[in-house]
């Protein structure tokens, strides 16, 4: 099956939260390193991303700041904030209760 998945709704905020955990970085990179870790399973477009990444900004669970990239571009550079770092925490509490159920009822129905 080589189709990439879809990814559910709220699932992109946890996987930017959990990626800017790592270290701060710009939307490209964010982009690229989902999709690494994921080992190509899943794939962020841009049209999906920056509006994540701006939602994120303005619920304060991240920072942003403009920077030079690693090719000399200027390139905003994101990071998670300290109320990002709580909402994680809770983003992955509820996803783990989630997938617990999930799974639960693929092994017994």
């Amino acid at each position: 099956m080589n189709s990439k998945a879809d990814l559910l709704q709220g699932t992109l905020d946890l996987l930017i939260l959990k990626t800017l955990a790592l270290e701060p970085m710009h939307g490209w990179g964010i982009s690229l390193r989902i999709q690494q870790i994921s080992k190509d399973v899943l794939q962020v477009q841009q049209g999906s991303l920056y509006p994540a990444l701006h939602r994120l900004e303005q619920k304060g669970w991240i920072d942003a700041e403009w920077g030079d990239s690693d090719n000399n571009r200027k390139a905003k550079y994101y990071r998670l904030s300290r109320s990002g770092r709580k909402q994680l925490e809770l983003e992955t509490s509820n996803w783990e209760r989630l997938s617990a159920a999930v799974r639960q009822i693929l092994e017994t129905a």
